[in-house]
């Protein structure tokens, strides 16, 4: 039997000295030292393809900067530019190998690019990976550059485009949540605060309010967007623009613009913008106000389906799939549960991004890689915690009207009401008989002779109760000398 012919590899050689590369990747020796030496999370960069592009996009606005200022040839200049497009297009993903966690402040994200462009361009003319003497991935591909300045704007944008089919997602489950109130608007029911029963409100209401909340988070996560637009192009390695020509700065950044098509500003002071991270951190905490009040309302819909025997089973969550491995017929409502727990990675997430924003020293952080990954993580897991809270749960909500309404008829909060007609006083002794007695609200009021039976039956009416139609009738109190009209 033949054996198999040995692995074909090509010779690359580095400040610290040379190895051999498999010859038909298109990264190269340093990519390959950062996969040896950051085995942690085994994720490469790859997972978020929206980091890949902004990468190539990064790459391509500074390889045509270069050319239009003079210092690339036209020939070379374009070969990259041709070759980050087709990453922008979705080609090469899989050799972006480097791990999400990584030492160095990105160092190995920013040459993996590098080698892959290269060697992408260097196969488009007709040349052998490899062949860095025609075109190199430091001398040329990452000319006027530093991974210092690369690094945080090609996350800034990575993020901006991430975020974006976020902000689709959130605004079709907010109005899945606005579709349920306006199908829930005349179901009454009986609000709770603290976990007791209060006055009645309907189902829609509440849906709507849901609704409500996750519109306001889609404002305030679009208003945090605009803390990516600034970047710190041109900058190089501490923000003093060594080793790029005075033009660089403002032609890359046109030319980002017109890539990204993202308003984007080159920052006023570009050391400061070098070594803070501060937006990060902000743009992370927005993230986290978001996945708890989704968090929060999971939590109602749990509570709210609880049973569906003995707990408040006022809405039907959608069966999604068996419960118990002991109990028969047992089901239990998955997909909230699922939301809670990113919710509560965010929230770690969160405090992740936080600390390392916190860690950074003198004029670089050293700790944007586990940044970057917190923030790209929980966008992605929110993303899909949405989706999935919108078609297998949220769409296929049903009110469950019998118990709803059995609960509202027997509700002593009913009677607040009828306090501005009978008073607060006389409203809690019934209430307090009520409650004794097991006996409707109604029915006392009319037999205590404090209002008529056409009386009560108008102001307990569903509108009325819920704040639907405002009460209109004329207002009686409960002085200390008797029953008067105002």
């Amino acid at each position: 039997m033949a054996s198999a012919a040995p692995a074909r590899t090509r010779l690359e050689t580095d400040s610290l000295g040379s190895m051999e590369i498999p010859a038909d990747v298109y990264w190269g020796i340093h990519t390959a030292r950062a996969d040896a030496n950051f085995p942690i999370t085994k994720r490469p960069i790859s997972v978020y393809p929206d980091l890949v592009r902004a990468l190539a996009m990064v790459k391509q606005a500074s390889a045509r900067a270069n050319r239009e200022i003079g210092v690339l040839d036209h020939e070379r200049a374009d070969l990259i530019d041709r070759a980050a497009q087709r990453i922008i297009d979705g080609e090469f993903h899989d050799q972006f190998t480097v791990g999400v966690i990584q030492g160095g402040a990105g160092t190995s994200t920013n040459m993996n690019a590098n080698e892959v462009i290269t060697n992408i361009a260097l196969e488009m003319a007709g040349r052998e990976k490899g062949d860095y003497d025609f075109l190199s991935p430091i001398d040329h591909t990452n000319r006027s550059q530093s991974t210092n300045d690369v690094y945080p704007t090609a996350v800034k944008i990575g993020l901006s485009l991430t975020l974006q089919s976020l902000l689709d997602e959130l605004d079709l489950l907010r109005r899945s949540f606005l579709g349920k109130a306006v199908e829930f608007h005349d179901i009454l029911k009986v609000g709770r605060t603290q976990l007791q029963d209060a006055v009645p409100m309907t189902l829609g209401q509440e849906f709507h309010g849901f609704a409500t909340t996750l519109g306001e988070d889609h404002s305030r996560l679009t208003e945090n967007a605009s803390l990516m637009f600034e970047i710190n192009m041109g900058a190089t390695a501490i923000g003093t623009g060594i080793t790029t020509h005075v033009d660089y700065a403002q032609s890359v950044l046109r030319h980002l613009r017109e890539i990204t098509a993202l308003d984007l500003e080159t920052a006023t002071d570009l050391v400061e913008s070098t070594s803070d991270t501060g937006s990060f951190m902000s743009f992370s905490s927005s993230l986290k106000r978001n996945a708890v009040k989704l968090s929060k309302i999971c939590n109602d819909l749990r509570l709210l389906s609880s049973g569906p025997q003995a707990g408040l089973g006022e809405i039907n969550l959608p069966a999604k799939q068996a419960g118990s491995s002991i109990m028969p017929g047992k089901v239990n409502p998955v997909i909230p549960e699922v939301v809670n727990q990113v919710a509560f990675a965010v929230v770690g997430a969160d405090m992740t991004v936080t600390m390392a924003v916190e860690g950074g020293q003198l004029q670089l952080n050293a700790f944007e890689p586990v940044i970057a990954h917190s923030i790209f993580q929980s966008i992605t897991w929110m993303r899909q915690a949405m989706w999935t809270l919108r078609v297998n749960c949220v769409d296929g909500i049903t009110a469950n009207t019998d118990r709803l309404g059995a609960m509202v008829g027997a509700s002593v909060g009913v009677i607040t009401a009828l306090t501005p007609f009978i008073g607060y006083a006389a409203s809690a002794a019934l209430a307090k008989t009520a409650l004794l007695t097991n006996r409707n609200v109604a029915d006392l009021v009319v037999e205590a002779e404090l209002m008529s039976r056409e009386e009560v039956t108008k102001q307990l009416s569903p509108a009325r109760l819920s704040g639907l139609q405002a009460a209109t009738a004329a207002i009686r109190v409960i002085p200390p000398e008797g029953l008067i009209e105002i």
